[in-house]
């Protein structure tokens, strides 16, 4: 099977408003470029969201609609800022990325509120026998790290692309015939995890060769996530990935 940079190279889905939304795929780019939310430079964030766009559909990842209609409200906020101030206007205009920046405030608030109740007390996690790996246990098994952040989505994505990108450009024509099945990876990934305990990102997918199978362990590494059967850590904004089973 040919494959180039821009086809995908899987026909397995995942919708990816299972993990997060457009609001927090802004919220990420803000973080990242450490912006003001109340000053958003659009022009900078609008062309890093149609990056992440595009490197979500080269994985074959289904988007929802709202990811396109943010898409057109950051063009339309773009271009109404590009037009010319009238000289005597009649009345003072609110700018445009204002109700951008009130839904990204009402938004960041009632997601903060989410993860304090999710800290609080939980029945069957705080009484019974615990499998789950809580953040101080997996702090004290990498006693030499900071203290580590559950990382989100698009910072997967973005460490997925880089590492891609790393591939020499001949290998990605390549014939493939190999025959994979992401149910089959996840057991592999598993396996590994019951035996390494945790693992970088790179040193889940950095030592494949074949462009086809990396992408189909991270599609893996995503489903797991989505089942809550594993987690992602890293010791700090932008850090290195460190993966960890979510039971023992």
């Amino acid at each position: 099977m040919l494959m180039n940079e821009e086809q995908p190279v899987t026909d397995y889905a995942i919708k990816l408003d299972i993990f997060e939304g457009p609001l927090d795929l802004l919220l990420y780019l803000i973080k990242k470029n450490e912006i003001d939310i109340y000053n958003i430079p659009v022009s900078l964030i609008a062309e890093q969201y149609l990056q992440y766009l595009k490197m979500i559909k080269s994985l074959n990842l289904d988007l929802a609609g709202e990811y396109l209609v943010m898409a057109s409200t950051l063009i339309h906020i773009k271009s109404r800022m590009l037009l010319p101030e009238p000289e005597e206007p009649e009345e003072e205009e609110e700018d445009p990325r204002a109700e951008l920046v009130r839904q990204l405030l009402e938004y960041k608030a009632f997601k903060e509120a989410a993860e304090n109740l999710s800290q609080r007390p939980l029945l069957e996690r705080d009484v019974f026998t615990r499998a789950a790996f809580s953040p101080e246990e997996i702090e004290k098994a990498l006693p030499d790290e900071d203290e580590l952040i559950e990382v989100s989505i698009f910072e997967l994505i973005e460490a997925f692309h880089k590492l891609v990108s790393r591939i020499d450009k001949k290998e990605l024509m390549e014939i493939d015939m190999e025959k994979l099945s992401v149910t089959d990876i996840i057991n592999e990934i598993m396996d590994r995890l019951s035996l390494e305990k945790n693992l970088t990102f790179d040193e889940f997918l950095g030592e494949i060769k074949s462009r086809r199978r990396i992408v189909y362990t991270f599609l893996a590494l995503l489903e797991l996530i989505k089942l809550r059967m594993i987690k992602a850590y890293q010791a700090s904004a932008f850090g290195v990935i460190r993966i960890f089973p979510a039971v023992e």
